[in-house]
Order: structure tokens, then C-alpha cells, then sequence
């Protein structure tokens, strides 16, 4: 649709902003401003105006190869139903956008009742999730995911967990001391990534990195076979510094 400008409508209008929204919408993978300039009729000064005023508020994002999609405040204009779905379809989009900037399956996590819940993920033929062996709810204690959740608990959150999922050995690396374990999550940088190196899982390490949100604990983490390790920390502190701000508010 091209849209025609009203000389006496003020700029930017209503009417400008939600035909560039309804551009941005069409294009579920994201769309270049060029592409929005072609499609509305807007030039490109008028549009790059409108673009940062709804950038601001939140009704639009930029992905990281410069193209728009829509933004977290669109999607909670809706509510029930349909905002579930809208709020999964774009957490989709972004898991599988920083799937292949990471060049590692990824996974969102929350803590929900005292128990731990993987809600997204995703993987690819390049990009396998991890073998998922035992049960993510009962190896809190040997995961990035399981840690990073736990190390956002107070101690008696903690040792509530751990009296329902006993801390199994289930690797050679694998900490079983509730004393160390509790050290460990203690002494873990509240900026840096958890790291599970062969703990859950002979031949696979991961990272996970918080998103919290009040009292509501998650985190976003990633996976990689163990011949892929020297990769780990890289992607880790890709995952901390470019997922986390724009996921938050999605996630939780």
C-alpha cells in the first residue's frame, strides 16, 4: 500500500505511523527502511523521524543487520489469547535470529512454582539443542540453565529446590556438595555468564545469563558440542550483551 501524505495533516500523524507499523508488521523477518520508503510513499527524511520516535516508544526494534520489526510495545497492545501468541511468535523470531548470530542453540528458561521450564528454543541441523538426558527440573544442579535460576534464589529458595531434586551425579564434573554448589553460585559474578562445562552432559558445555524482571527469575542460555568449546565465551558474552536487554521485556 502507498501512502498518499495529506499536505495539511501535521507531521508525523497518526496516519503515517500506523501505515509504516502496518509495513514493519507484513515483513516478520524485518524490512529496511528503503523498503518502508517504497511501500508507504513516505521519503526517506520523513521516515527516518517517524522511525526514531516509534523506536523510542518502543513500537518498532532494529535488528542487528539494520532492518526493522516490530517492537515489544505493539505486541502488548493485545491481550488473552492473541498476546500469547504474539509475544511466542516474536520470541521465536529473536531466539532464531540469535541462534544463527551466536552459532549455537539457544533457550529461554524461567523458574515458574519452584520448578525449572525450558519455554523456547531454538536449534538447527548446524545448531542441535542439547541431548536433554535427565530431566532439566531434577539437574538444577549441573546446568547453566538449572544454576543461573537457582543463583537468582535466596538460600531457602534454594535448599527448597534441592530437597525436591536431589543432587545427582551425573557426570565426573558434576558438583554434588550442596555446600560447594552453594559457593559457587554465591561467588558468581552477577554480569558474567554461568557456565556448565561437561557438568549435565558428557560432550556438550553451556552458558546461561539472567533475566529477571522484580521476583521472576529467567535466563537465556545456549548450548555447544564439546569440540566447539573454545567458541563458549565468545558466545556467551555475545548472548549477555545483545539478547538480554531486547528479550527481557518479552520474556518475563
Amino acid at each position: 500500500m502507498t501512502l498518499k501524505p495529506e499536505p495539511t495533516a501535521p507531521f508525523p500523524s497518526v496516519q503515517y505511523a500506523l501505515r509504516v507499523l502496518e509495513t514493519v508488521s507484513a515483513h516478520g523477518n524485518g524490512v529496511t527502511d528503503t523498503q518502508i520508503s517504497r511501500e508507504t510513499g513516505l521519503s526517506l527524511g520523513h521516515l527516518t523521524s517517524l522511525l526514531l520516535m516509534l523506536r523510542r516508544e518502543g513500537y518498532v526494534e532494529q535488528i542487528t543487520d539494520g532492518a526493522y520489526v516490530i517492537g515489544s510495545s505493539l505486541l502488548l497492545l493485545g491481550s488473552g489469547t492473541a498476546r500469547r501468541q504474539a509475544l511466542e511468535t516474536r520470541l521465536q523470531q529473536l531466539l532464531t535470529q540469535l541462534r544463527d548470530s551466536v552459532g549455537a542453540a539457544v533457550y529461554i528458561s524461567r523458574y515458574v512454582d519452584g520448578e525449572i521450564r525450558v519455554t523456547q528454543y531454538a536449534d538447527g541441523p548446524h545448531t542441535p539443542a542439547v541431548n536433554e538426558w535427565v530431566d532439566f527440573r531434577s539437574s538444577a544442579h549441573a546446568s547453566a540453565v538449572g544454576k543461573c535460576l537457582l543463583a537468582q534464589l535466596d538460600r531457602n529458595g534454594r535448599r527448597d529446590h534441592l530437597s525436591r531434586h536431589k543432587t545427582a551425579r551425573l557426570t565426573s564434573r558434576t558438583i554434588t556438595s550442596e555446600r560447594v554448589l552453594f559457593s559457587k553460585l554465591d561467588s558468581q559474578p552477577a554480569t558474567a555468564p554461568v557456565l556448565d562445562l561437561q557438568e549435565y552432559a558428557v560432550g556438550t558445555v553451556c552458558a546461561a545469563v539472567p533475566l529477571t524482571a522484580g521476583s521472576s527469575a529467567g535466563c537465556l542460555a545456549l548450548s555447544l558440542p564439546i569440540e566447539d568449546a573454545h567458541r563458549l565465551r565468545t558466545a556467551a558474552d555475545t548472548l549477555n550483551r545483545r539478547a538480554a536487554p531486547v528479550l527481557l521485556s518479552l520474556a518475563l
